[in-house]
């Protein structure tokens, strides 16, 4: 390569060029995932902190063992999730639309505890 002494364009010499890969079709293909889950390990959380870097979404997840306690209270994190933002809004994306149908099948789910206790009595 050589730059032209007369304009800001590069001259690529074809014999000593780096080689190009050739671009991506325009369509991806059709891609087929298969989740594999046999060595997984399920556990619950009640309990969820959200934390971020520029480049990572972190998810500390926990059980609170009394919600409702007084006071100050240790919750043990036992699962950190670590993602970058894009997928964190794919994981955005699909809780919505998850819920939405949740709610368009069993009802709205109230999250203010107090409003709940209300609507039962």
């Amino acid at each position: 390569m050589a730059k032209d002494k007369n304009s800001d364009t590069l001259k690529i010499d074809p014999e000593t060029a780096p080689e190009v890969p050739a671009a991506a079709p325009a369509a991806a293909a059709q891609q087929t995932l298969t989740v594999e889950d046999t060595h997984s390990v399920a556990s619950y959380a009640n309990f969820c902190r959200v934390s971020s870097t520029p480049e990572e979404l972190i998810l500390d997840l926990g059980l609170n063992p009394n919600p409702f306690a007084q006071g100050s209270v240790t919750i043990h994190v036992g699962q950190r999730i670590i993602m970058n933002h894009f997928t964190a809004k794919r994981l955005l994306q699909a809780l919505a639309v998850t819920l939405q149908r949740h709610e368009q099948a069993f009802g709205t789910l109230e999250t203010d505890v107090m409003r709940r206790l209300r609507s039962a009595t």
